[in-house]
């Protein structure tokens, strides 16, 4: 692995001191200094630490050489062409188990949904997070719950939880697939996805609500995506009757006026 080297190339493209780039993650100057220097191995957190503060996945920085990289790949690399779509390179998705080591279902409340852009990935803030199970859903999946704020998504009302399954490869999205859309500027949103990743590399997020305009977002502004699977409301959705079962219904009023008339005059 050329963790170490790719550190130190890294931070000199930032132009930042050991002592800087140290500081910004909370880390003593040796410290930063072993894991660049080869002398330390860095930690599962401390990796995804790098990731974050250098902008790069956990794939480039641990099996990329950056040193070999031309001007051009550089550039690519600014301007975030190097996002992984179809979910081949190293994600790390932190999750929560219980005693048997079984996956637990995180509930991201309210209160704590403006912060899941920064600690996704966080262990520290997810095993914070309330906690459930549905037996009814796939062991081999990886569930989550997330908060709905809005009127966007009808019938899923303000103050529901949506449960949703994770996506590794993007490119497997169907058009018109409900999804959790985590995103850099706007955080949790839940949308109607139409996967325009080959055209233009970005996806177009719709409401239910036609009062809501379509918008588009580019897959560099992602950082997770996560399926509908079911919902918890406060609210019972409203009833729509169609007109074979609104006929029935009248008669049957109808019927019963009839026969309390018949005794009133009877």
């Amino acid at each position: 692995m050329n963790i170490g080297n790719n550190l130190k190339t890294l931070r000199k493209r930032l132009k930042q001191s050991q002592e800087e780039v140290a500081q910004a993650l909370n880390l003593t100057r040796s410290t930063y200094s072993g894991y660049e220097n080869g002398v330390a191995q860095p930690n599962l957190e401390a990796l995804i630490s790098f990731g974050e503060f250098f902008k790069i996945s956990l794939d480039e920085l641990i099996k990329k050489d950056l040193e070999k990289l031309s001007e051009s790949d550089w550039e690519a690399f600014d301007k975030g062409d190097l996002k992984d779509v179809k979910g081949q390179k190293l994600r790390v998705l932190t999750t929560v188990v219980d005693q048997q080591d079984e996956e637990l279902i995180e509930l991201i409340p309210h209160k704590a949904s403006a912060g899941y852009t920064s600690g996704y990935a966080d262990p520290d803030y997810l095993k914070v997070l309330p906690t459930f199970y549905l037996p009814f859903l796939s062991k081999n999946k990886k569930y989550r719950s997330f908060p709905i704020t809005g009127d966007s998504m009808p019938p899923v009302v303000e103050g529901s939880y949506v449960v949703a399954e994770y996506i590794q490869n993007w490119m497997t999205i169907r058009s018109g697939t409900p999804c959790i859309v985590v995103t850099k500027d706007e955080g949790i949103v839940f949308k109607i996805v139409h996967n325009l990743l080959d055209s233009s590399q970005s996806f177009q997020l719709c409401s239910t609500n036609t009062f809501y305009k379509p918008y588009l977002v580019h897959a560099n502004d992602v950082l997770e995506i996560w399926k509908f699977v079911n919902y918890i409301s406060p609210e019972l959705p409203e009833v729509r009757m169609d007109d074979q079962h609104l006929s029935k219904s009248i008669q049957d009023l109808q019927k019963d006026i009839h026969e309390l008339r018949a005794r009133f005059e009877g």
